[in-house]
């Protein structure tokens, strides 16, 4: 099975004299569903912020989709990023757009004609059960249904890579439940990798999974 995240002694810190990751050492087969997990603090959103090249490596080798993220050019950084569909706990939408033009967003910038994106951003909005705000503001929703819109944006251009912060860490019952669900179906259906980091993993899901977890630094494969 081809591997879409190879790291090899990857160390990872913001300041030079800290460490927050420690010689990681892990690979993800490609059509997997990853939960990484640890304390506050403990680096998670660090590792995950490592694979889309937003934070730089202090060693060590990271294959991310075939690109070397160790000292990555800008263009081939930006190719990969439009392969990968990013969730932020924070939603990360563009207040002055409208719900449709935020979900449209990464189909503009990969060059998709204007009816085939128009067709996926109807579609997706069905999707997450928000058709009739397509017109609206994401300061006019609520914190659940800005992740639903965060979800569908990062599901739009078919990406191979789904990263995932803490995405259902501040939602009710019923957009959690939502979220967990298009991540999985995302995974069985469409075969998309998806990595999510969470304090907790939800009981619910129903398919096989892999499970890391750090600790002072390290990150350790739970079975």
């Amino acid at each position: 099975m081809d591997k879409v995240i190879v790291a090899k002694d990857v160390s990872l810190s913001y300041k030079a004299d800290e460490t927050i990751i420690n010689q990681a050492n892990f690979s993800i087969n490609s059509g997997s569903f990853v939960f990484i997990t640890g304390a506050s603090g403990s680096g998670k959103s660090t590792l995950l912020k490592s694979l889309f090249g937003a934070i730089k490596l202090k060693q060590g080798s990271l294959v991310v989709g075939g690109v070397e993220l160790g000292n990555v050019s800008r263009s081939k950084l930006n190719f990969l990023r439009r392969h990968i569909g990013i969730v932020f706990q924070d939603y990360k939408l563009i207040k002055e757009w409208t719900i449709e033009k935020n979900i449209m967003m990464p189909l503009i910038i990969n060059g998709y004609e204007k009816s085939v994106t128009l067709n996926q951003v109807e579609s997706l909005l069905k999707h997450v059960r928000l058709k009739h705000q397509a017109g609206k503001y994401p300061l006019e929703l609520s914190g659940g249904e800005q992740q639903r819109v965060a979800m569908a944006r990062a599901l739009s251009h078919n990406p191979i890579l789904i990263l995932a912060d803490e995405p259902t860490g501040n939602l009710d019952e019923y957009s959690s439940e939502l979220i967990w669900n298009l991540l999985e179906g995302a995974n069985t259906q469409l075969g998309t990798t998806v990595i999510v980091v969470t304090h907790h993993i939800p009981a619910s899901l129903s398919i096989d999974y892999k499970h890391f977890h750090i600790e002072y630094g390290s990150i350790n494969e739970i079975s």
